[in-house]
């Protein structure tokens, strides 16, 4: 496997989180206009893509393999709770 294969097998490993995060950010700036207009997007996609991903490692390491539907099922739940906490949680300030 050259240099190309590997960055090209790393960018599908992480893309699912990345957009993942990414789409569920933008729906909550748009669900919750209100209450989260003081906060960036990047602020709430940051924390979320960087809990995603991390879910998504452990799921390789612990399921043998990506792509498994509990990994999926984690990273939807890690991405919820982030978003949570930077946006209405503790870790608003």
């Amino acid at each position: 496997m050259g240099p190309l294969d590997a960055l090209g097998h790393l960018l599908n490993l992480f893309l699912p989180a990345l957009l993942l995060a990414a789409i569920a950010a933008a729906l909550a700036k748009l669900v919750w206009r209100r209450q989260l207009g003081g906060i960036g997007w990047r602020r709430l996609a940051t924390p979320a893509a960087a809990a995603c991903a991390v879910v998504t490692l452990a799921g390789l390491v612990i399921l043998g393999r990506d792509g498994r539907m509990a990994t999926y099922a984690a990273m939807v739940v890690a991405c919820a709770l982030t978003l949570w906490w930077r946006g209405f949680g503790p870790g608003r300030g």
